[in-house]
């Protein structure tokens, strides 16, 4: 059965995906995101909110055309579990936070589409200023789209 709170949840979520990531409001990750939760693909980062604008930012300066398609989200207790799809072209510089470790500093726009799935576990707390977000991005596929990876055709 799901609770008020998780439906609560799960329109948070939503909204964060609908007002940032597809139209560029960083206002709503201030309003809904804690500012002490973890991000666990990047745990150095102290401020949540200020590292998942700056990747907000970073994927709408690389992909103006950004849009994030929920294709499942599930929510049970206080966890909110989305299989997502990022699309996008790629027309500005692509650059950290959103570029894996160790590579260039900055991609720059190789005009492709992309087609990217993304798989987020988030757990709010009571307060809601603290939780985890566990996230995975199929980051070789979308360098492979934008014809970044040695040897693989590139998808256009």
């Amino acid at each position: 059965m799901v609770t008020m709170r998780n439906d609560s949840l799960r329109q948070a979520v939503l909204r964060v995906f609908t007002e940032s990531f597809n139209q560029g409001d960083l206002s709503a990750i201030d309003e809904v995101a804690g500012s002490g939760t973890l991000d666990h693909q990047h745990p150095d980062e102290a401020n949540f909110t200020a590292h998942l604008k700056a990747v907000v930012t970073a994927l709408r300066t690389a992909f103006p055309d950004l849009h994030f398609e929920i294709v499942q989200m599930i929510g049970e207790d206080e966890w909110v579990a989305i299989y997502s799809v990022m699309t996008g072209t790629h027309t500005g510089p692509l650059t950290p936070p959103v570029l894996p470790p160790g590579g260039p500093a900055t991609l720059p726009p190789t005009g492709r589409s992309i087609r990217v799935p993304h798989m987020h576990m988030i757990r709010f707390d009571q307060d809601g200023q603290h939780g985890d977000l566990y996230h995975l991005m199929d980051t070789f596929a979308m360098l492979g789209q934008l014809g970044l990876l040695p040897g693989g055709a590139p998808r256009g």
